[in-house]
Parts: structure tokens; C-alpha cells; sequence
């Protein structure tokens, strides 16, 4: 049997909020194109983010990678 290799996806983003324990809100912000007018676009998403340390504050540029469901929202942890 040969081992599946696991993909790690890397995100990084702002962090907006740091008021939770162990936990920071991370905005990730990311350009696509419309695909009929093909005009770019700007989106952002909100992440909960597990950060065991709370050494993150508000403003920082922080690296997150998937992770398995640590609670109802959090998918994610520091790097």
C-alpha cells in the first residue's frame, strides 16, 4: 500500500481581530476575474485561526494551513 500524500494548502493574510483566546481572525484578501466582462475584482474572506501562543496582534501578516476541525469554525493554525 503506498501512502497518499497529503496536500497542504498555504494561506497568508491580516490579522483583524485577536480578542478571542487562542484565536485570531485573518483576512484573507484575493483578485480574480469576472469570467464574462473579465474585469479584476478584489474579495476577501474571514478565517478563524488557531494560534496556540497568542503572539499575533492586530495588523500582523500571518501564514495559516489547513488542519483538521479544532471547533465549530476553526479549520485552521499558524504556521
Amino acid at each position: 500500500m503506498e501512502k497518499e500524500k497529503k496536500i497542504i494548502r498555504k494561506k497568508r493574510g491580516t490579522v483583524v481581530s485577536d480578542k478571542m483566546e487562542k484565536t485570531i481572525v485573518v483576512a484573507v484578501t484575493e483578485y480574480k476575474t469576472h469570467p464574462k466582462y473579465f474585469k479584476k475584482y478584489r474579495s476577501t474572506k474571514k478565517h478563524k485561526v488557531h494560534d496556540e501562543e497568542n503572539k499575533f496582534k492586530v495588523g500582523d501578516t500571518v501564514e495559516f494551513v489547513d488542519c483538521k476541525p479544532i471547533s465549530k469554525e476553526k479549520r485552521f493554525k499558524t504556521i
